[in-house]
């Protein structure tokens, strides 16, 4: 019956926010809400029975304050991992357990590479709990040829569907990753590190044919964040930032002989309306891939 009654209080918190795990709810002790926990909520509650479910996944929840980040193995090595745990030790996904959303416009970010570094880390996504590891290339550790200029890393609860035709960018299919985002606040963050952001504009980076979304977003602990909410914000106190992302996503592959990438959309940024807008779709894509009506293939969804 506790288990009942705790899904009924996370139904009524996911209800007008239409996923659970994309919710305002935190829970201190990780909430599993299985099927027959649903079901008998809804019974304790049978005005839950009108809640919206498209995009209601059984995940647990973890409260992003809750989680520490725990490193395995050698930096600079192969077998290097950043993992994020719960306090008793429990590991944690960064792309599928914590919640995209925190209401009032307010999103989760996770830093795969720092500010002012070079090396590639990025989500294993086909590894349990997806950890953080430095790609590889024939067996050797990447970097970019320069240091990235902004915090980089995912969004939770998204994914880039690659059977998706997009109609906006010449029927560009997704990268089969999680959103990217390009934080452009002043402070460096850590590898792992969870920061809230503000979705401010996004760019259709179309590398090697794959649509390859960058959100440019801003951490609320910014001492600009309160005055930057959209793409014209970001043009005023942040000018020449935008220019020089998609130049650097442009570039970025040259040294290694490949060609520039190319960027849909007119080759230009899209305001942060059009930022949501991809973000909603791409959670509505990663909740059809964790329920499993969407192949996974080789992706973790552990």
């Amino acid at each position: 019956m506790a288990a009942a009654a705790a899904a009924a209080r996370a139904v009524v918190a996911a209800g007008n926010h239409g996923c659970l795990t994309t919710s305002y709810l935190f829970l201190h002790r990780p909430f599993s809400a299985t099927r027959t926990n649903i079901s008998r909520a809804l019974r304790l509650n049978p005005n839950l029975n009108g809640w919206p479910r498209r995009r209601f996944t059984c995940r647990a929840v973890y409260n992003p304050e809750d989680v520490l980040i725990k490193e395995e193995g050698q930096l600079k090595t192969l077998d290097y991992r950043v993992f994020l745990v719960n306090h008793s030790g429990k590991k944690v996904s960064p792309w599928h357990d914590i919640p995209l959303r925190l209401g009032n416009g307010i999103y989760n970010f996770i830093v795969e590479i720092p500010k002012d570094t070079s090396a590639k880390m990025e989500v294993a996504t086909d590894e349990p709990y997806t950890p953080i590891k430095q790609d590889t290339k024939k067996g050797k550790l990447r970097y970019h040829p320069y240091n990235i200029n902004w915090n980089y890393g995912l969004l939770p609860q998204t994914w880039e569907d690659p059977s998706f035709a997009n109609s906006d960018v010449d029927g560009a299919l997704g990268d089969n990753d999680p959103v990217d985002v390009v934080e452009i606040g002043e402070r460096q963050a850590k590898i792992g590190q969870i920061l809230k952001v503000k979705p401010l504009a996004a760019l259709a980076m179309i590398d090697e044919g794959e649509l390859d979304w960058k959100i440019i977003a801003i951490s609320l602990d910014d001492p600009r964040a309160s005055i930057v909410n959209d793409i014209d914000d970001v043009e005023k106190h942040f000018p020449g930032t935008l220019t020089a992302i998609r130049d650097w996503f442009r570039d970025y592959k040259i040294p290694d002989g490949k060609p520039a990438s190319r960027f849909g959309l007119g080759n230009k940024a899209a305001n942060k309306d059009y930022a949501l807008k991809v973000i909603n779709e791409t959670n509505e894509s990663w909740a059809k891939l964790i329920k499993r009506s969407t192949p996974a293939d080789n992706l973790s969804l552990v």
